[in-house]
């Protein structure tokens, strides 16, 4: 495992961080057996770094019960948690959700804590506002915090704003090379490494459309350019090639992708990416911003939907169509209804009620948006259509 240095405390951190947020699950709920399996031998092959968060759904608790499956194991890692900013409406607010958090992690201290999803430097003031840095200083001098960064997915002008609002340990960006002017950006990294903060770095394959969803044309660019390495590896190398990237978190579900990951970086060091595949990654990149229509990575913050549309899955295939082809992105939108499961909901289900606006991260106008899904992957009839279907199969 290569380590990177914390130039705020000199710990030692693993390059590669464990994601929490994909944990292995089974019909909706975290797999615990798996999840430990799947912990412990990343631990044990050097991955010191866990990102949870309050509002990952079981998952503090997941961890939590982990800990006390494996003594010894909590001593081994960085554990990082998230405020949920949104829901602080009072100062009392702070210790509800930190000593909930604690008691889910069966912890007395949390390594890394955020504040989660901040989106301007307007949202910080409120929450500076309540005491929020009066509150953490006190926090850190009893130890129950140890470092206090945020995690960013506002506006590329607000990024230096709240680098300076506080003095903070840390910070967190979405980052990869698709979003080098999106958010923070190349600037942010920049700016954050002058003022000697670490930089963890999530969405590094923004939420697999750099990985596994690349579109056909982006990879025989990476084909013809000679690179045949998988998209995924390359995407986080791009990423690591900068010395300024403390920790790249990773969402891994399977033994699988831990190894591949674990194995891409032991060896990207910042200056080890090549001068062609910064190129084809160049080209590629022009290719993709054609395909994908929707910045949406999966996430699911925006749920649950009132009407039961599955919002990121509609995203998923509306890019697909563009991507992969009209007929497979078609395909994926009827899987992404539910038809399948007997209780179909489709892009024209929304009603424009605005319960997700707000909680996208990527400000995504998912009302419009969802529009755009209708337009292009609702054939008129559609609805009962699959309905139908739906019960003469069940017949």
């Amino acid at each position: 495992m290569q380590f990177r240095t914390d130039a705020k405390n000199g710990n030692e951190l693993s390059a590669l961080g464990f994601g929490c947020m994909r944990l292995p699950s089974t019909a909706g709920r975290i797999d615990i057996d798996a999840s430990e399996r799947l912990i412990v031998e990343a631990v044990d092959r050097g991955i010191n770094y866990l990102d949870t968060a309050y509002l990952y759904s079981g998952n503090e608790a997941a961890l939590g019960e982990i800990f006390a499956r494996n003594p010894g194991l909590r001593d081994k890692v960085h554990i990082a948690t998230k405020l949920p900013l949104a829901r602080c409406e009072t100062a009392a607010d702070f210790d509800k959700y930190l000593e909930r958090s604690l008691n889910r992690l069966r912890t007395d201290h949390v390594d890394y804590y955020l504040v989660h999803n901040v989106t301007s430097a307007a949202a910080w003031s409120r929450l500076s506002s309540l005491g929020f840095e009066e509150w953490v200083k006190e926090q850190k001098k009893v130890r129950r915090i140890l470092n206090v960064g945020f995690s960013y997915h506002g506006p590329k002008a607000d990024f230096p704003l709240l680098l300076d609002s506080f003095d903070w340990d840390f910070c967190q960006i979405q980052y990869n090379y698709m979003n080098e002017e999106y958010q923070a950006g190349t600037a942010g990294l920049m700016a954050a490494a002058q003022r000697g903060l670490p930089v963890i770095v999530m969405e590094p394959l923004l939420g697999g459309k750099l990985a596994g969803e690349l579109p056909a044309a982006a990879r025989s660019i990476l084909s013809d350019a000679g690179i045949s390495d998988d998209p995924a590896r390359l995407a986080l190398r791009w990423v690591w090639n900068h010395p300024e990237v403390t920790v790249v978190l990773s969402g891994m579900s399977t033994p699988e992708q831990l190894l591949q990951n674990i194995e891409t970086a032991s060896g990207a060091l910042p200056g080890s990416f090549e001068d062609s595949e910064a190129m084809a990654v160049e080209k590629a990149r022009e290719d993709i911003e054609k395909s994908y229509r929707v910045p949406c990575t999966g996430c699911g913050y925006c749920l649950p939907c009132p009407k039961g549309v599955n919002i990121p899955m509609c995203f998923a295939a509306y890019n697909t169509s563009f991507a992969h082809g009209w007929y497979q992105g078609m395909h994926q939108y009827i899987t992404a209804s539910g038809a399948m499961v007997g209780n179909a909901r489709f892009a024209s289900d929304c009603v424009g009620c605005g319960a997700c606006l707000g909680k996208c991260p990527q400000h995504i106008d998912i009302p419009n948006e969802l529009a755009s899904v209708r337009k292009r992957l609702q054939i008129p009839g559609l609805p009962t259509l699959v309905r139908l279907g739906v019960r003469m199969m069940s017949r």
